[in-house]
């Protein structure tokens, strides 16, 4: 004797689910095929950040072995946290730790602002030719690699350079700028802001295009400065955007930029100069190889930068709501 499935009874009730569950599917596959074309380029940001940002995480376990190559990374020995033990005890460590610090607290001092002040500046100018132009021009460094630059800077700044040249044909004594080590730092900060100011304002000039125009032409009629209107019109607008990439910037902090330090100092510098990245770079290739200390530095890296990134988004999230990352 079959029973009836009466209205509200278990098996009604497992039956909606099923079919509620088989609706939402079937509504799925059809918005997946609907926006394909968009899933399809998805695809290929969500490879790459499988393949070069989760992918190579496997290897992190080598901070805590001693690593082998006949044994490869899975059969290394554990060492357990003896990596880190080493990696604390060296002296060289923390002076790269300290070195960082300073560095990447100067840029964010110094360079954070500087794309900001560009922007509205291009942005204040009544010329599109001019502005264009502009743009062209300060853009153009950032295409530059570091090793170009640090070229032209050494021709430029070292002791028989063109600018010290100039410098004692008026009567002075040389300037050690490659050699001195807070004139050193000064010129990371100067270099950066050259070669990477105008590149960063595409940003916020974007940012300021999407403000209403609407707003500025009735601060206009109603008496409004120049200043006025760049301080309650155009900077409420780029509010958002400039502490997004403030608390991006502070997330990167203990990453000095490997790339422009390790082409422009040198080993009369190296006690101001020497970061985490070039200190890695060091016990990597140019000493015996460590790689399960390399690993460890690396691990350390990622778990500061952490920490700094979400301290930063909490502390600016109090501040304001609105400007928060997550």
């Amino acid at each position: 004797m079959k029973l009836a499935v009466t209205e509200g009874s278990p098996a009604a009730g497992q039956r909606g689910r099923t079919s509620g569950r088989s609706e939402r599917m079937h509504q799925l596959r059809r918005q997946i095929w609907h926006y394909r074309k968009l899933y399809v380029l998805l695809s290929f940001g969500v490879i790459f950040f499988a393949l070069f940002a989760y992918g190579p995480m496997y290897g992190i376990q080598l901070a805590f072995k001693q690593y082998s190559i006949a044994k490869g990374i899975t059969h290394s020995p554990w060492v357990g946290l003896d990596n880190f033990q080493t990696l604390f005890g060296r002296q060289e460590f923390w002076i790269a730790l300290k070195n960082t610090l300073i560095i990447s607290f100067l840029r964010t001092v110094f360079s954070f602002p500087v794309p900001i002040i560009l922007a509205i500046i291009l942005n204040e100018l009544y010329s599109s030719k001019l502005r264009r132009g502009l743009q062209i021009v300060f853009t153009l460094p950032h295409f530059l690699s570091w090793v170009t630059i640090s070229g032209i800077m050494m021709n430029l700044l070292s002791t028989d350079g063109m600018l010290n040249s100039l410098i004692t044909a008026l009567g002075g004594q040389p300037v050690g700028f490659l050699t001195e080590g807070n004139i050193f730092r000064g010129l990371l900060v100067f270099s950066g802001i050259w070669k990477e100011a105008g590149w960063s304002s595409i940003i916020y000039m974007a940012a300021i295009v999407g403000i209403d125009p609407a707003l500025y032409e009735s601060a206009t009629i109603d008496g409004a400065s120049r200043f006025q209107r760049i301080w309650h019109i155009t900077w409420p607008g780029i509010r958002s955007t400039a502490a997004i990439l403030l608390i991006m910037s502070v997330g990167y902090s203990i990453s000095g930029n490997f790339d422009q330090v390790f082409n422009l100092y040198n080993p009369i510098v190296m006690k101001w100069a020497d970061i985490i990245d070039t200190y890695v770079y060091r016990i990597s290739f140019q000493q015996t190889p460590d790689y399960g200390l390399s690993t460890a530095v690396g691990l350390f890296k990622g778990v500061v930068n952490c920490i700094l990134l979400l301290s930063a988004n909490f502390i600016i999230g109090r501040l304001d709501s609105d400007s928060r990352m997550i």
